[in-house]
């Protein structure tokens, strides 16, 4: 297939896709693919047709100038479209598209067929941009939420180092004393040398007391 031939399939005029699409590729950002594109079919003469072309970034409507030698082309990206629609006429139907801001873009004599398909891709598109805005406000509201609950003169964690054990040698263990006592009498004697604070006597006795 061609590049043209999967814009030919509702019975677009190839001249005028051919026309379009060569300089809309001129016109695509990085990472933009153009999806679809319609044709205006007016009911008399139709030899310089508007088309309107879908992209995963925006709509492109397109218009002829200078009978047909140069290409006039307008954009407006997924963020400022409100919503699009389309109407079914007797010759055709109306595509609308509403903008956040501003009046309505309405372009008439689109081929049913085309139109809805128009509007289907452009309804896509245009759900696709709401839902990552939507996930983009439920991430801001998120790290907002964590940062609400984080004080901001929280004090910092001071890490106390740990004590060593105290290690009883076996033979420093007597038949007629059981370990608490032991423990105790050892806690003593390293407060009687001064080796621990009184403080530290009494947190380590209460300890042990505790565990009975």
């Amino acid at each position: 297939m061609t590049s043209i031939d999967r814009f030919l399939s509702d019975e677009q005029d190839p001249k005028a896709v051919e026309k379009v699409i060569g300089k809309l590729n001129d016109l695509l950002t990085t990472g933009e693919e153009l999806l679809y594109l319609a044709v205006q079919k007016k009911p008399a003469v139709n030899l310089l047709p508007d088309s309107i072309a879908i992209s995963n970034k925006r709509i492109f409507y397109c218009s002829p100038g200078n009978l047909g030698l140069t290409m006039n082309f307008k954009d407006i990206s997924w963020k400022n479209i409100k919503e699009v629609s389309f109407k079914e006429e007797f010759f055709g139907s109306k595509f609308i598209c509403v903008p956040q801001h501003g009046e309505n873009i309405v372009t008439e004599y689109i081929p049913k067929i085309q139109a809805r398909k128009l509007h289907q891709s452009a309804n896509e598109q245009l759900e696709t941009y709401k839902e990552l805005l939507r996930q983009q406000k439920l991430e801001e509201n998120r790290a907002s939420a964590s940062m609400v609950n984080v004080p901001s003169s929280a004090q910092p964690i001071i890490e106390l180092p740990i004590e060593e054990a105290i290690v009883i040698a076996p033979h420093e263990i007597e038949e007629a004393e059981d370990e608490t006592t032991l423990k105790l009498r050892k806690l003593k004697t390293l407060y009687d040398k001064q080796l621990i604070t009184r403080e530290e006597y009494e947190s380590k006795k209460s300890a042990i007391l505790d565990s009975l």
